[in-house]
């Protein structure tokens, strides 16, 4: 693990930390909108998947499905929707966001469309709380 990682600036401001597995950070997107995990590996110089060793990569894989199979099995969305973008945020990462039919913008993407709903204090806390009990056995 790298001994210097540090989170890019904009996901430090746009999200909540949920905890830390065993190569990646779990955060919750400040976006009411959408139940929203992203997965940060702990390698503050990649930009890339390619750029993790095959052990990490696999990791990753299987820290993604984890990620996935709690999403789905807490909240029953229609569709999640993974994906590694970074043409703003250059550091590595995976956002798993939980959709469902007739969510704001169901069935187009995200990203760019209408006003990020930041959550209210009191529900954070239960969303960070409900997503920590989930991966209680995984965090680190």
């Amino acid at each position: 693990m790298s001994q210097s990682f540090e989170l890019h600036p904009t996901l430090a401001a746009d999200t909540f930390e949920i905890g830390d597995l065993p190569l990646c950070r779990v955060l919750l997107m400040n976006d009411a909108r959408y139940p929203w995990l992203i997965l940060v590996p702990r390698q503050s110089e990649s930009t890339e998947v390619w750029q993790l060793s095959d052990d990490q990569q696999q990791q990753l894989l299987r820290e993604s499905s984890l990620i996935a199979e709690k999403l789905a099995s807490l909240l029953e969305p229609d569709k999640l929707n993974i994906a590694s973008i970074g043409n703003k945020v250059s550091q590595l990462h995976l956002h798993h966001i939980a959709r469902f039919e007739g969510d704001a913008v169901w069935p187009e993407p995200v990203w760019g469309r209408g006003e990020r709903l930041a959550y209210p204090a009191a529900t954070r806390d239960e969303v960070i709380a409900a997503f920590q009990q989930q991966l209680a056995d995984d965090l680190i």
